[in-house]
């Protein structure tokens, strides 16, 4: 039997799995971790870190597999994007990794925004210009820390660090590239123009390919360190919310995946690179040539219910759930403003702050988990309302994340958006769109197409919208809308005195 593996870095925690050409998950692990936070705003991780889970989770899940390491035939990458990992000439790691919630370069976005109006770069007009994407961290690099900016011979994605520690080849690939803000995203290939304007050398950037491309071999040392089979094949991989599309099988135009992760996504996929003059969504290549994905993003999804779950500990997830199901749409006249981290879509910025309308003498901690989880979806649906004006739709659509596992929450959502929902058997959709590129790039698959009819699978439940749930929604959306336009000012000021304060 030929087995074929994933590895998923995510930002809190690394997952690991082995699948067959059945559609079997063999083996499965994951390792928990923390990133830093030195400064208010700032999010850094220790590679070591990643490194050290990887190793861990690749060896366990070989002790579960039962059978030797050279029954599986290759691995593929699934990473959190946007993120930078300086290397110097030696290939060591100069300083932790910036992450993409990293807050810090909000004067390098004011500067870069700037430079780039003046010269009129058309290569930047499809993505804002936001904190904690690599560009902006590595303006922050050469204008905060010049000392180890000097140092920098290459920069890495999250997940392509992973990728040259198991087989010793620096690359990346077209989605994860087109998340730096550095990329030309409709010629896939490194922006040469806004990397002149600003000064930054061409040569700091990797080789890039598909997602499927077989980049390497497992090194004599890495096999001793992962228990990996020295040679075992090292396919290249993508971003997390391409990879999160082709475990969900959505990879042809008119698909789209709404994801409830710790951060949240729309993403609708595309024959063509979709511009949006505001610039507050984002169009990525997708995993390869001619690909293509936009999306509307949200800073904290799932993280807002684990923020509310942690203030209020002592009820299970599940348990939870089966109070909130008790109250009826609307949360007794009650909206949350998911922005407890800034906001990318529709505000693009990293700025405001989340707040509660309508408290009163009657509102329980059900009410607010409640008003938790439809303020998440009311910014999802918003995402899904922003992409539907640049001509992107879908007649279904796919649940994904975490928030896929709650069926209060999967009814709440098709209830929201007016549109039927489905979820695929497999939870780990990142891990298992890295197993399939894995597979398709050592042969064992003809196509991403091919290995999706064969690995993807549907559970039979679908969630029908309720079209009386639909019409109390849709007022509490339009005041959803509405608070933002009379509160945005005060959130973002508050954020900002916070800020100044603690530091």
């Amino acid at each position: 039997m030929s087995y074929m593996m994933g590895i998923d870095l995510g930002t809190s925690s690394l997952k690991v799995f082995i699948i067959d050409t059945n559609s079997d998950i063999k083996a499965e692990c994951s390792k928990a971790y923390q990133f830093d936070s030195p400064v208010n705003g700032y999010a850094e991780q220790n590679t070591e870190v990643w490194w050290s889970a990887c190793c861990e989770c690749i060896r366990n899940v070989l002790a579960k597999l039962g059978t030797t390491a050279a029954e599986v035939k290759s691995l593929g990458f699934s990473g959190q994007m946007h993120g930078i990992v300086p290397l110097d000439k030696d290939r060591q790691v100069i300083r932790p990794a910036i992450l993409h919630c990293d807050a810090r370069s909000g004067e390098q976005v004011t500067k870069i925004g700037a430079i780039f109006s003046e010269k009129n770069i058309r290569d930047s007009r499809f993505n804002p210009i936001y904190t904690g994407f690599l560009l902006t961290s590595l303006q922050w690099l050469k204008d905060k820390e010049p000392e180890n900016y000097e140092k920098i011979r290459y920069v890495l994605l999250p997940k392509d660090y992973l990728k040259m520690r198991l087989c010793g080849e620096i690359c990346s690939d077209y989605s994860d590239s087109s998340g730096t803000l550095a990329f030309d995203i409709e010629n896939m290939r490194w922006s040469r123009e806004i990397l002149n304007a600003l000064g930054i050398p061409f040569e700091f950037f990797p080789e890039c390919y598909g997602a499927d491309y077989p980049v390497g071999k497992v090194t004599k040392q890495a096999a001793r360190e992962t228990g990996l089979d020295e040679g075992t094949i090292v396919v290249n991989g993508g971003g997390d919310a391409v990879m999160q599309a082709i475990g969900n099988g959505s990879i042809y135009p008119g698909n789209a995946v709404v994801n409830i992760g710790s951060s949240g996504q729309a993403c609708f996929q595309s024959d063509k690179p979709v511009w949006n003059p505001a610039l507050s969504t984002n169009t990525f290549c997708a995993y390869g040539m001619g690909k293509w994905i936009t999306f509307g993003a949200i800073m904290t999804a799932g993280l807002s219910f684990k923020w509310f779950n942690n203030l209020f500990p002592g009820d299970s997830y599940r348990n939870l759930d089966a109070n909130v199901e008790k109250l009826p749409p609307g949360s007794g006249g009650l909206i949350f403003l998911p922005y407890l981290n800034g906001e990318r879509t529709p505000h693009v910025n990293p700025d405001l702050s989340g707040m509660f309308i309508g408290l009163n003498l009657n509102t329980s901690r059900i009410h607010l988990a409640r008003a938790v989880m439809e303020g998440v979806t009311y910014a999802l649906m918003q995402c899904i309302e922003i992409c539907g004006e640049l001509g992107l739709h879908a007649d279904e659509l796919i649940a994904s994340g975490g928030g896929a596992r709650s069926a209060l929450w999967l009814q709440m959502q098709a209830d929201i958006y007016n549109i039927p929902l489905k979820t695929a058997v497999n939870e780990e959709q990142a891990c298992l769109g890295a197993a399939i590129v894995a597979g398709v790039g050592a042969g064992m698959f003809n196509s991403i197409g091919e290995a999706c009819g064969k690995l993807v699978n549907y559970k039979e439940r679908k969630y029908v919208p309720d079209p009386l749930n639909h019409r109390i929604y849709r007022e509490y959306y339009c005041l959803y809308k509405e608070a933002f336009l009379g509160i945005g000012t005060v959130l973002q000021r508050v954020t900002e005195l916070g800020r100044r304060q603690a530091n």
